[in-house]
């Protein structure tokens, strides 16, 4: 709205007036993005071919989240910035100006950052590349096809994912069907998993095989989760997952997976606490830039809670089952942590407290009601 757009939100829908790649104003104040780090990283794309001054900043998490690697690609392809601590922190200021169309080898795969460059090729003269060793989530390919973006996909090299698009064409306007969040979903999935003797169902999941490796990471544990189907809305896959209280066994889980349940790590911290054997998680060092660093964190807080969790450079090492115990915790004011272990005092002896719970109305303001909706005992 501050970019002049027009937008009406009713019911659960929105309505969006669009103005085209380049009719957004220029903004009469900074643009505060609050904790959301995918606009703090995908804003700059568009923000950075138009032709005013814009600056953004957000809260404190988010002003402690690295932004260097949508600088570096979005700077190459012609845009202007200035920003905290050498380039690196928000507030982030991006000048007018015009962008070419580049090549880029994303060097970690991250899909806000490949969102960046692929939403900055839009408006770029020409053509731009991106290519992530490993596929990332994929929900802007799909959304800006549908919409009409002249965007096109491969597999290159050994097994590398390119992402080409060319800048200068206009949308189509439709109507879009938004499936349910799975990373959302995800916390009643392994409450259903971990407590009570009834099957826990989320429907209309969106089931984006970029974004479900928990339930693939469930499997390899000998979860049981049972996934029925529904025709896909806007491209995306949909349906609903059932998952009942399991056994479950350690696991090592790496590589390629890994960008598949990104957010979902916490939650598999968790469930390692309940498996038998010792659970890896590696190549995740992505998680020590998130809201928090979640490595530090969530073995901080599961281990008060009575789990052995060891930290690692990039992901834990989980020694289970333990039996957890009710305690004062903490959710360092981030979302997914408070999440996490308002499931673990699901299964855990005595009282928890959980400090900054409030943390959670960032991504799922009724996450608590939901919860107790639910019979598990």
């Amino acid at each position: 709205r501050q970019l002049g757009v027009r937008i009406e939100l009713s019911g659960g829908q929105a309505k969006v007036d669009g103005r085209g790649l380049f009719g957004f104003a220029e903004p009469g104040d900074v643009l505060d993005v609050g904790n959301s780090g995918t606009a703090l990283r995908v804003l700059p794309g568009f923000l950075a071919g138009q032709g005013f001054l814009s600056v953004i900043t957000g809260d404190r998490s988010i002003r402690s989240r690295p932004i260097d690697r949508i600088i570096k690609p979005l700077s190459e392809m012609g845009g202007r910035f200035l920003a905290r601590d050498h380039g690196r922190l928000a507030p982030l200021v991006i000048g007018p100006g015009g962008l070419s169309g580049i090549g880029y080898e994303m060097p970690v795969a991250s899909a806000q950052v490949k969102t960046a460059i692929i939403v900055a090729g839009l408006i770029a003269e020409g053509e731009t590349t991106v290519i992530e060793p490993v596929p990332s989530r994929d929900h802007t390919e799909l959304m800006l096809g549908s919409l009409g973006a002249d965007i096109s996909i491969s597999i290159v090299g050994g097994g590398e994912r390119q992402i080409t698009v060319k800048g200068g064409r206009q949308f189509q306007n439709r109507d879009l069907a938004v499936p349910g969040d799975f990373s959302s979903a995800a916390f009643f999935i392994a409450a259903g998993l971990l407590a009570g003797d009834d099957a826990v169902t989320v429907e209309s999941a969106g089931l984006n095989p970029t974004r479900t490796g928990l339930l693939d990471v469930i499997e390899m544990m000998g979860g049981q989760v049972d996934i029925s189907s529904a025709p896909e809305g806007s491209g995306e896959p949909v349906g609903s997952v059932t998952a009942v209280r399991s056994e479950l066994i350690g696991a090592t889980i790496e590589g390629e997976i890994i960008p598949r349940l990104i957010d979902e790590l916490p939650l598999v911290a968790l469930l390692a606490t309940q498996a038998t054997g010792t659970t890896v998680v590696r190549d995740a060092a992505e998680l020590r830039v998130k809201e928090t660093d979640r490595i530090e964190l969530v073995a901080t807080e599961l281990n008060k809670m009575g789990a052995s969790v060891t930290p690692k450079p990039d992901g834990f090492e989980i020694v289970g089952p333990t039996p957890l115990r009710g305690t004062p915790t903490d959710s360092h004011g981030d979302h997914r942590l408070a999440m996490m272990l308002r499931v673990a005092a699901l299964i855990a002896s005595e009282e928890t407290r959980i400090d900054r719970a409030d943390a959670i109305e960032v991504s799922f303001p009724d996450f608590y009601e939901r919860l107790a909706s639910l019979i598990i005992h």
